[in-house]
């Protein structure tokens, strides 16, 4: 048996022989690739995978026995994706068996518990995105749709993977599907059940979950930041599901209201309709800051009290301040200060406007009307919270991420945890939507209308009397006219020209390094030669990687010797 260590820096396989022992009990036929074993290497006893089986030792050599067979592992097929994906993410294939493992021990698949079988019968909605076996499709669905119809059609192929970015959407459809007779593995609880066969549902984990008779698989809210991986390799469950429906030859399908161009570059789009699609979308008001009074202006737009007196119910107010810094706005006319593309903000160093990335710099002057005069825009949730009880005149409620609990107050207002933690709202308010516009990043007009959509999915659609609520002093911003005109193309069909234009994903390839290591790692990439690899930094401790494509960029990470400090890799990163 040929088996790899649990031990990420040692990335290599040792051979062990099987005792005389588990031939006689029968332990020895359970053996086989992915079985999760001990054993010993050197004076150190570890846990480890087999990865191959029948394995001849070199003449004369004899072999030391394996110590304990402790379960069941990622079977065969998992096994060969966690080699691709350690490649794919400039990872080791060790970090993706520890995903891929069971959280307990299991010692076979969950007996099978006899459940009616969804009827095929007559073709019903969505049935036909799922009718070419290999075949990639991106639908596009408007936010107010449950997708639980789609769900349903992928379960009448067989076993299909439902994937999805949080764990309440995922019970949500376990228990809608157990309701309808479907056999429902949730989670890595559910490992042994997933094992003998099973529709799988789950969060980004749930793709290296065992499925021996994949038919069908579903990305939900493909788009969201959720489904990649924060800790290094930073895998993303969405190209990890593509790759295991390609092997598998299943069809697969990716939804979102506002499907990125990663997801439109891999298969064929298809929308719900025009006016689905508009139905789908609430109302947008959009309220230009522009118009406000520049010498009184705050917080508030002028017309906020009002919309915020006819909303029935909770009102979600976003003001998401994390990572963000002071934006600059001309006293006299009320423009945001600008690079000359308007993409990026400008802050004030040394008597100066400088970029947010450096790239442009300029005397303190407004670009629209030549003032000399700016002000800052200082907003935290704090301060909202406590202006907005006195607008109102009614109790207003605070949530970050580190509240432990959603008060009863109408109003909240908070980072956009408050559009994961509220399961519905009248109305959601985005206080200052030029710091999304205006985010120092490359993905910054696509996050920014994610933000959108997810504050459109609490409102409701259209034909409800929910609105969205946009604070803006670019009410012009393609962005912005996407969610007034529920048409995403708007802003796809801009970032692609762009996207290409500078060669960024999913027209090229990037990768950020960073740590202690980072240095070190970084001349040993630079002595490569005939590589079509860039390299651009260090800033702020970090580079940056670029290539035409992933292939040659992750052909150099895989073939460069990792230095002994600390390194992270993160490829294809979403905030850069």
């Amino acid at each position: 048996m040929r088996v790899l260590p649990d031990v990420v820096r040692l990335d290599r396989m040792f051979d062990y022989s099987v005792p005389d022992a588990w031939h006689a009990d029968g332990r020895a036929e359970r053996l086989a690739v992915g079985s999760i074993v001990r054993f010993s290497l050197g004076r150190r006893r570890l846990r480890g995978w087999i990865a191959e089986v029948g394995v001849d030792p070199p003449a004369g050599v004899e072999l030391q026995r394996l110590e304990r067979l402790t379960g069941m592992g990622p079977p065969a097929d998992i096994v060969s994706l966690a080699r691709w994906a350690a490649w794919r993410w400039a990872g080791r294939t060790v970090h993706f068996l520890r995903a891929a493992s069971p959280p307990k021990v299991v010692a076979g698949p969950a007996p099978a518990r006899i459940a009616p079988t969804p009827s095929g019968g007559s073709p019903r909605m969505h049935d036909d995105l799922f009718s070419r076996p290999g075949a990639v499709t991106v639908l596009r669905c408007p936010p107010a749709d449950d997708c639980l119809a789609l769900v349903g059609a992928a379960t009448r192929r067989g076993d299909a993977l439902i994937v999805v970015p949080a764990l309440a959407h995922a019970r949500r459809i376990a228990t809608d599907l157990r309701r309808q007779g479907v056999r429902v593995a949730l989670g890595f609880d559910d490992w042994a059940q997933a094992a003998a066969g099973a529709t799988v549902v789950g969060t980004r984990t749930a793709v290296w979950m065992p499925m021996p008779h994949l038919a069908a698989v579903v990305v939900l809210d493909e788009h969201a930041e959720g489904l990649q991986s924060e800790q290094a390799p930073t895998w993303h469950a969405r190209e990890v599901a593509l790759e295991r429906a390609r092997r598998a030859g299943a069809p697969a399908v990716l939804v979102s209201p506002v499907p990125t161009l990663e997801a439109i570059e891999a298969g064929e789009l298809t929308t719900a309709g025009r006016t689905a699609e508009r139905d789908g979308w609430p109302a947008v008001d959009v309220l230009d800051r522009r118009l406000d009074d520049p010498v009184r202006g705050g917080l508030f737009a002028e017309g906020l009290r009002d919309r915020l007196g006819r909303a029935h119910g909770r009102v979600a107010i976003v003001l998401n301040r994390k990572g963000r810094g002071r934006l600059l706005a001309c006293k006299a006319c009320g423009e945001l200060v600008r690079t000359a593309d308007g993409r990026l903000p400008m802050r004030l160093v040394d008597d100066e406007l400088v970029a947010a990335d450096g790239s442009e710099r300029r005397p303190v002057v407004c670009a629209h009307c030549g003032s000399t005069v700016l002000r800052n825009l200082r907003m935290g949730v704090t301060r909202a919270r406590e202006d907005l009880a006195s607008l109102t005149g009614e109790p207003v409620g605070e949530l970050t991420a580190d509240s432990d609990r959603v008060g009863s107050e109408r109003i909240v207002v908070g980072t956009e945890a408050v559009l994961w933690r509220l399961q519905s709202a009248a109305a959601v308010v985005f206080l200052d939507f030029d710091q999304e516009l205006l985010a120092p990043r490359q993905r910054a007009s696509g996050q920014a209308l994610a933000l959108l959509a997810r504050g459109a999915r609490l409102v409701g659609g259209r034909r409800g009397e929910g609105r969205l609520v946009v604070q803006t002093r670019q009410p012009d911003h393609p962005v912005v006219r996407a969610a007034v005109l529920a048409d995403p193309s708007i802003v796809a069909n801009i970032e692609r020209r762009r996207r290409q234009e500078l060669g960024l994903p999913p027209y090229g390839a990037q990768a950020v390094v960073s740590g202690s290591g980072a240095a070190a790692f970084i001349e040993a990439l630079r002595e490569a030669t005939g590589t079509a690899v860039s390299i651009r930094g260090p800033l702020d401790g970090r580079f940056l990687l670029r290539a035409p494509s992933h292939d040659p960029l992750l052909d150099l990470l895989a073939r460069t010797p990792r230095p002994a400090e600390r390194l992270r890799v993160e490829v294809d990163p979403l905030r850069v």
